[in-house]
């Protein structure tokens, strides 16, 4: 069966659209009340608990992407016999993960004061609360999580989006209900695993109510388990570099800078990743479409609708990018209403928007990577990557002077991801599935889009630095000049884009009238 590509992707990008704009407006809410009531060093504690576990996690070895993208194939031939036997393979691969996850955490618990530079907050037991969100991290996988499979196979992932967004603001309501009440972070955790079971829960009530002859039954043949296997591995590599990249950096930063650096960090990233969840919507979107493309239409055919999302995704971050840079300190400073200890000097924000670019202009390509499945080309890129981070970050924050030693460990996974992530990856894919010829096309706009950014970014930072205004009258308006000037330039340089948008726009209403 041929899925409709643009149906299901407006579908997915509308229902992502909304639970980002949730996304970020409610956690960005309950951290400010977690640092306005708990404050910085319990946000640290949160930081380091989730990149912990985030190592942990690596024992799901990736067998969810690789199953999610061998189901695109047998929903293309229609085969739900072959879909069932998937389904009950997941189910049983999570249950395994599920306890392995859980035991293993309890492994880590005798060394957590080791990750700690400094001490912890005098009320709370380390133990107990890393217990909690030990167990809150199981949940999913001792549970119904696998259901989810059932959806981005269809490509139909906004069902599922729309029941995190349920739960998600039921989770915000009570969790600040209870911070407010009572104060206490024991209390605040356990409504973060009631919640994590209600999602799961709710995951798998709406797969047997939308796709009721998907069971987990059967067999999988056993060469198709050998292919898993073998690309599960692959997709291992991946993981390993990308928590030896990522969570390595928070518990490098508390193990040598403290838990209030790792609170600044993390409220930095935070934006960031805010920001990027807006690009990262918009592959999320098509990813399960692009899986179906590929088993119903021609190699040029697919590159063509990659080159096009890529087009639209650029124009999302050059103007992300740009109001991310012109705001991102006057943001800051009223948001932790000028904390000495989570502001940092211009160097981090600009090291972080540059990081924002470079891993988003990525989005499209590795989007479409994993939907064709090509794990296994590039499959020591993350490895090999996260090695060199690890070695850089510890370099850095080493040799770097106190101000800058933050700016080192962002420094460290710029280098890695420029010089060994980026080159790879692109390798693998127009070697495995493309050609030479698509990858000079690809690199050129690439080198464009550079171009681009560094003028829509320097000139509405330029615009917002001339306005002699703070506090929040100044903060309103910068960002409508902002806005102006990064939207003018988008209009100028993508005027063709916009006139046909426009005229779909007009046409559609006339022809409804």
């Amino acid at each position: 069966m041929k899925l409709d590509f643009i149906k299901n992707t407006k579908r997915n990008a509308i229902a992502y659209f909304i639970s980002q704009c949730v996304a970020t407006v409610f956690p960005f809410l309950r951290k400010t009340l977690f640092l306005w009531i708990l404050g910085s060093e319990y946000l640290g504690l949160n930081g380091l608990f989730f990149s912990i576990l985030g190592m942990l996690m690596l024992s799901e070895l990736g067998f969810g992407n690789a199953i999610v993208c061998y189901m695109y194939k047998p929903v293309a031939e229609d085969n739900n016999e072959l879909l069932c036997a998937y389904l009950h393979f997941f189910k049983k691969v999570y249950q395994f993960v599920g306890a392995f996850i859980f035991i293993s955490g309890l492994c880590v618990m005798p060394f957590l004061k080791h990750f700690i530079h400094g001490h912890v907050p005098a009320d709370v037991n380390l133990y107990i609360l890393y217990l909690m969100f030990l167990l809150k991290t199981a949940i999913g996988y001792f549970f119904f999580a696998y259901r989810g499979a059932v959806f981005a196979a269809h490509h139909r992932g906004d069902i599922t989006t729309y029941i995190g967004i349920a739960t998600g603001g039921t989770e915000f309501i009570l969790s600040c209900v209870v911070l407010c009440l009572t104060h206490n972070y024991y209390h605040y955790v356990l409504v973060l695993i009631a919640c994590a079971l209600l999602n799961n829960i709710s995951v798998m009530v709406a797969s047997r109510k939308y796709y009721p002859e998907m069971v987990p039954r059967g067999k999988l043949p056993s060469q198709d388990i050998k292919r898993i296997i073998s690309d599960v591995k692959a997709i291992f590599m991946h993981k390993i570099g990308a928590v030896m990249s990522n969570s390595f950096d928070t518990v490098v930063i508390s193990s040598f800078l403290g838990l209030t650096s790792v609170a600044s960090y993390g409220s930095y990233g935070h934006i960031r990743d805010s920001v990027a969840s807006m690009a990262g919507g918009l592959c999320y979107s098509m990813l399960g479409g692009f899986g179906n493309r590929i088993y119903t239409e021609s190699k040029e055919e697919n590159f063509k609708l990659l080159m096009k999302a890529h087009r639209l995704l650029m124009c999302i971050i050059l103007w992300g990018g740009a109001m991310l840079l012109a705001l991102y300190q006057p943001f800051m400073i009223i948001w932790t209403k000028n904390d000495p200890t989570l502001i940092r000097h211009f160097l981090t924000p600009l090291l972080m928007v540059i990081w924002f670019y470079e891993m988003q202009s990525r989005e499209t390509l590795r989007m479409f990577k994993n939907a064709a499945a090509l794990w296994q080309p590039d499959k020591w890129k993350a490895v090999v990557a996260g090695i060199a981070n690890l070695v850089l970050n510890l370099t850095f924050i080493n040799v770097f002077p106190d101000e800058y030693k933050l700016d080192g460990v962002l420094l460290a996974t710029l280098l890695t991801d420029i010089f060994i992530q980026m080159p790879w990856e692109s390798y693998a894919v127009f070697t495995a599935f493309f050609g030479k010829r698509e990858a000079i096309y690809y690199w050129r706009e690439q080198t464009k889009y550079l171009l681009l950014a560094v003028l829509f970014s320097g000139a509405t930072w330029g615009g917002t630095y001339a306005i002699p205004l703070d506090g929040l009258h100044g903060f309103f308006v910068k960002g409508v000049v902002s806005m102006a000037i990064s939207i003018g330039l988008l209009l100028a340089v993508f005027r063709e884009d916009a006139m046909a948008v426009l005229k779909k726009v007009v046409f559609r209403k006339k022809g409804g009238a």
